[in-house]
């Protein structure tokens, strides 16, 4: 479904993503790992249009979008969730839900849509006239899942979706990742808990300063030595 093949990504004179190769199986959820800073972001947002590489290709589907704009990529089936939510806080939660439907193909869909996000987010039906400022941080994580499920996407961005939330939530956002894939929507996530990642996940990337380091089956990055002691604070051969 995503292809990404010698991406270099800069900012000005800084570069921060060196001849990346990437590539996501429809169906699959794949995880991406790293230390902050290493680009996971600046990712993500270059494969929803919203950052332009200097070099390389992005490919969905087969056809080349890296010179895509970010609305048409929503229209094509690319939706982004991303780090730090981004609602309108003055805005209700329902009028933030509406917002991501868009898209002609959403619109048409939007009712049916929105009681399945209803359905797998329960507390947005009960919160719907709220500001959406007024919400935990776990709902407005909620939310902003929620959000870019209207918008119907065929590949699913999640940029930290566990970020800041009590691990409790986190469960329930992982368990709502799990039934949304298992619904047939594709998923590349970037995601800090290494363990939850990679226990999510079929496969995984990780990515150090910029650059692709290692790849492969979740389970067996996550049983590889550097991946314990840099990720999960283990020794070797520890459990």
């Amino acid at each position: 479904m995503l292809e990404i093949e010698g991406l270099d990504v800069a900012y000005d004179d800084l570069q921060a993503l060196w001849g990346v190769d990437l590539r996501v199986g429809s169906g699959e959820i794949v995880a991406l790992i790293g230390p902050n800073g290493a680009g996971k972001s600046t990712l993500l947002r270059t494969i929803a249009g919203l950052v332009r590489p200097r070099r390389g290709e992005v490919r969905f589907q087969g056809q080349p979008i890296t010179r895509t704009r970010p609305h048409d990529l929503v229209g094509r089936g690319i939706a982004l969730v991303p780090e730090g939510r981004r609602l309108f806080a003055r805005m209700s939660v329902l009028e933030n839900l509406e917002l991501g439907a868009f898209t002609a193909g959403a619109r048409a869909r939007r009712n049916e849509t929105l009681a399945w996000v209803y359905q797998i987010f329960p507390i947005l039906r009960e919160r719907r006239h709220q500001f959406a400022g007024s919400l935990s941080g776990g709902e407005q994580q909620m939310l902003a899942v929620g959000r870019s499920l209207m918008a119907c996407p065929r590949l699913l961005l999640l940029d930290e979706p566990s970020w800041g939330l009590a691990p409790r939530v986190v469960e329930q956002i992982l368990e709502v990742i799990t039934e949304i894939n298992r619904r047939g929507m594709t998923i590349l996530m970037v995601e800090q808990n290494v363990p939850a990642a990679l226990g999510l996940a079929g496969r995984a990337y990780i990515l150090e300063t910029g650059r692709i380091v290692a790849e492969g089956p979740a389970a067996e990055l996550l049983g590889r030595d550097h991946v314990r002691r840099s990720y999960l604070g283990l020794l070797p051969g520890t459990a």
